[in-house]
């Protein structure tokens, strides 16, 4: 699930950084060029000629929404997935580990100053049982833009409260597995709706992904 790059950073570049005091949780040192997840996105004003920009320069141009991403000492997240793989590097924390939750594996993140890419399709959630929050740069990949052959419409909406959390545990692992076999495209959401175009042939297959809470809607 999380694989060593051949990109480094000079960890001396984090010094002080650990200690800056994030107001927020998660906070966006770029912005879109475009669509969310298809086209890049560039670096804030406010990020430009800062040690965030020499963090992020040796993935290049092609990468979408960069996040720094604060996990307090104690915490951890819901169980989940995601559409889009991510960049991981590590900034500062210990005893922190990412697990995936299928395998029943723990990953230490480390401050090694390595690049990792993480498969984020499979159930995973991040624990922090150290002393002090754990900082990461988190980059998410762009999508395949895939051409669809026969394509189909589909809207799936959430009818009850836990509908994010049921998403991201039914739908995501299936989501990022098709965007990589190229059956997908065009995804996008808005509120408790999400929009995507699938070839017509796998549509049954996505019909038995459904769980009863959701309404799936198709339209050719």
């Amino acid at each position: 699930m999380l694989t060593a790059t051949n990109i480094s950073i000079d960890t001396s570049l984090f010094d002080g950084i650990a200690t800056y005091n994030f107001e927020n949780v998660k906070t966006a040192i770029n912005e879109p060029t475009g669509s969310f997840f298809y086209d890049p996105w560039v670096l804030k004003e406010e990020f430009k000629n800062t040690i965030w920009e020499k963090l992020l320069h040796p993935l290049g141009n092609n990468i979408g929404e960069a996040r720094i991403i604060k996990l307090e000492n104690g915490t951890c997240y819901l169980k989940h997935a995601d559409i889009d793989d991510r960049y991981h590097l590590n900034i500062s924390g210990e005893n922190s580990y990412l697990i995936d939750l299928d395998q029943r594996k723990m990953y230490e993140t480390t401050i090694d100053g390595i690049w990792y890419e993480m498969d984020a399709g499979i159930p995973h959630t991040a624990m922090n049982a150290g002393g002090y929050p754990r900082l990461q740069l988190v980059v998410r990949k762009i999508l395949q833009d895939n051409k669809i052959i026969d394509p189909v419409n589909v809207t799936v909406e959430g009818t009850e409260f836990d509908a994010r959390y049921v998403f991201d545990e039914v739908y995501s692992p299936w989501l990022n597995r098709a965007n990589k076999k190229g059956i997908i495209s065009k995804f996008t959401y808005v509120g408790n709706k999400v929009k995507f175009v699938i070839e017509k042939k796998y549509a049954d297959e996505l019909m038995q992904v459904n769980p009863k809470n959701f309404k799936l809607d198709f339209k050719e």
